[in-house]
């Protein structure tokens, strides 16, 4: 299968627009995945989402997210809510500079953050 692009945009220096996509750099086929099992039976390890005072199981449907606001004080936060405060992605690349081609310093590693660049960190 082709590998998927994590991120696309365009890039538009002047009348021109090009396509940009970011894919990864590897695949989930060149992954290891590894099962947890009990080294006595040979049984495999299962996770359950369990209620931390009554030590009971909790099916999906039960669980809320929250946030802690106090020591002993939670607020609950709906999936409204967090969809409402969610940042639009505007999907652009602003291009400050092109780096000239003779200059090799970027060339070994060429997402430095701006700040490392500069020598400002």
């Amino acid at each position: 299968m082709a590998p998927r692009a994590n991120w696309k945009s365009f890039l538009r220096p002047s009348l021109v627009t090009c396509p940009l996509a970011l894919y990864p750099a590897t695949s989930d086929t060149e992954k290891i995945s590894f099962n947890q099992s009990n080294r006595n039976t040979g049984h495999r390890i299962k996770y359950l989402k369990v209620d931390a005072g009554t030590g009971e199981e909790v099916s999906s449907d039960e669980i809320i997210k929250d946030y802690k606001f106090d020591t002993d004080t939670y607020i609950e936060v709906s999936k409204d809510e967090l969809e409402s405060i969610a940042i639009d992605s505007t999907r652009t690349i602003e291009i400050d500079e092109f780096v000239p081609k003779a200059d090799t310093r970027y060339l070994i590693r060429p997402l430095l953050s701006r700040s490392r660049r500069q020598g400002w960190a």
